[in-house]
């Protein structure tokens, strides 16, 4: 069984938590250092563009990212 781990964030100024494998949450905050973003603005950028739940969109965006 995969372990899940919920992980807490900034999106415009208010918290939230997304489940996450810890797998890729440690790949956003890859794809935030690569692009001298933080970890909140790129999770910010997804949620501003999302469609469905922010946990399941930040999985898609890292495998576009990693694909590209």
């Amino acid at each position: 069984a995969r372990t899940i781990g919920k992980y807490s964030v900034a999106i415009e100024g208010h918290r939230t938590s997304v489940s996450l494998e810890p797998e890729f949450w440690q790949a956003l905050k890859d794809i935030a250092a690569a692009r001298q973003a933080s970890l909140g603005a790129l999770v910010s950028e997804v949620d501003r563009t999302r469609e469905g739940n922010l946990s399941s969109a930040l999985r898609v965006f890292v495998l576009r990212e990693l694909a590209s």
